[in-house]
């Protein structure tokens, strides 16, 4: 026990010896609200953290796109992170521990965001804005493992910014639409997201960065915002590249929003109003905003983005920008219609497949076949994994037509993890390995980690440089090309493989565009 203190101790003053220096506030940054100084670390690198990019959305706010944040007077002191959205907050949830999830305080008040910069006075680097996951219900920018510190040492800027999550971000209302001047609801998360790349566009260059050079990157929910951003009328020119990670071409649109059409929504939105005692909006907007999150965090009906005509149009624009598009091993059991777990059996399989893939079933259990009960497992996963990674393929077919330029990849690498080597590559994994945060985590990580986040953050930082994810001493990534059915592998090898076998691969594109 006595050993244990001392090296705990020990442990404590490394920390604080590493710790960022003192505020500068000799050398302020301007942006069009006011000055900003934040903290620099031994790396050379300066975070500014917690820089309002909006008005607080509260009461008749609430439910509106950001209004400008307000002005101040002398030096803002941009060492701490802004309150998160309005959320609830389970602290973790396995497989996703503390260095995931969202901590500390949370309020409404919440329209923040964080800058890591390197670079110097009147440098033109290229900028990251990375969009957080959580189902659209939950996350935030102060996130251990979204620290942009590392990734802003490869000579770009990093920057990420809450959003509003669950109802106060996703509800949609009739009365809500009715006193819109653009005649939607329901995209206040997006709008947020909006409003962050605008103030980059204002502000980024004070910070060593070039607003002409953007890339977009999320992750889950941040994907699907990545995608949708993508396809936004009032989100062009705001970006130059995108990178989805595990949302797009990965899961339906259904299962954020229930597949509910706008309309639908509305209706959602009126009951879900109702159930909450309020008749009116002044009503709604009176209620306590921690009353949206108990016992459900999300309105009936979904709580994602949807079609509104104004943030999101049902038709996609001619050309998009390019981008990078994949997913990580653990991602397949979200996919290949198996739905809740059921015991491992044939019998269970084959009904399963009958019921998912109907007139198609005899020519998909022909290629997955289990002869036995033990053999089930295996066989599922094969099938959901050749199954996801043939989505991405045929989505990235489609969207090759539209952004010119499309990467793929599969990431593979289980976090070494003794307690719950189960896990594997979880929905997640490879975050920390893009924004080279490994550190953030208690895991007996080895060479192998610590060469694929190099390597991760590397591709990253190139593609948004340049376009291109490829540089020296790194593995070819070859771009998406129509019939190659290949994709990225990146993990304890990392090279182009195959999505599939190529039987598996007829199969899953027939199926999928029928």
């Amino acid at each position: 026990m006595r050993s244990f203190r001392r090296i705990a101790a020990l442990s404590a003053l490394l920390l604080i010896a590493a710790a960022p220096s003192p505020v500068d506030t000799q050398k302020p940054v301007r942006t069009d609200s006011g000055a900003v100084a934040g903290s620099t670390d031994p790396n050379g690198v300066t975070a500014y953290l917690g820089i309002p990019f909006g008005a607080p959305p509260v009461g008749n706010l609430r439910w509106r796109p950001p209004h400008p944040a307000a002005h101040w007077d002398g030096v803002r002191d941009a060492t701490h992170f802004g309150a998160s959205c309005m959320q609830t907050q389970p602290g973790s949830r396995l497989p996703w521990t503390e260095e995931f999830m969202t901590q500390g305080p949370i309020s409404e008040d919440c329209l923040y965001l964080n800058v890591w910069t390197a670079a110097k006075p009147g440098e033109k680097q290229a900028v990251m804005f990375f969009i957080y996951g959580g189902g659209f219900t939950e996350g935030s920018g102060s996130v251990a493992v979204y620290d942009g510190a590392a990734l802003a040492r490869k000579g770009v800027i990093v920057v990420n910014a809450n959003y509003r999550v669950g109802p106060l971000g996703f509800l949609v209302h009739r009365e809500l639409t009715k006193e819109s001047e653009h005649h939607s609801s329901g995209n206040y998360g997006l709008l947020d997201q909006i409003a962050a790349l605008r103030w980059i566009q204002r502000n980024i260059a004070a910070f060593g960065g070039d607003p002409a050079n953007v890339t977009i990157f999320g992750q889950s929910a941040g994907g699907m915002s990545v995608a949708d951003l993508m396809r936004s009328p009032i989100a062009q020119g705001l970006f130059a590249r995108a990178i989805v990670e595990s949302g797009a071409g990965l899961f339906p649109d259904s299962l954020i929003n229930g597949g509910l059409t706008f309309a639908q929504r509305e209706e959602q939105g009126v009951k879900y109003a109702k159930s909450k005692g309020a008749h009116s909006l002044a009503e709604l907007r009176d209620i306590p905003a921690a009353d949206f999150f108990k016992n459900s965090p999300g309105a009936p009906g979904g709580s994602g983005p949807v079609t509104d005509g104004w943030v999101l149009t049902a038709n996609h624009p001619a050309k998009e920008v390019p981008v990078i598009v994949g997913m990580v091993s653990g991602d397949a059991a979200f996919v290949g219609g198996f739905g809740p777990p059921q015991a491992p059996t044939v019998a269970n399989f084959t009904a399963t497949a009958r019921k998912t893939f109907g007139d198609q079933a005899d020519a998909y259990l022909k290629l997955y076949n289990p002869q036995s009960d033990a053999e089930v497992a295996g066989i599922k996963s094969a099938s959901q994994t050749d199954q996801a990674r043939v989505s991405i393929d045929v989505w990235s077919d489609e969207q090759l037509k539209r952004s010119g330029k499309v990467y793929t990849y599969y990431f593979d690498r289980g976090i070494p993890w003794p307690a719950h080597p189960e896990f594997g590559a979880f929905h997640s994994a490879e975050l920390p390995y893009i924004f080279e945060t490994l550190h953030k985590m208690d895991r007996p990580w080895t060479s192998v980690d610590e060469k694929l986040s190099e390597e991760m953050s590397s591709y990253w930082s190139n593609f948004a440089k340049s376009g291109d994810p490829n540089g020296a001493g790194l593995a070819p990534w070859r771009a998406y090309a129509p019939g190659n059915h290949v994709t990225m592998e990146l993990g304890e090898h990392s090279g182009s493989i195959p999505v599939a076998e190529p039987a598996k691969v007829e199969f899953f594109v027939s199926y999928f565009k029928t």
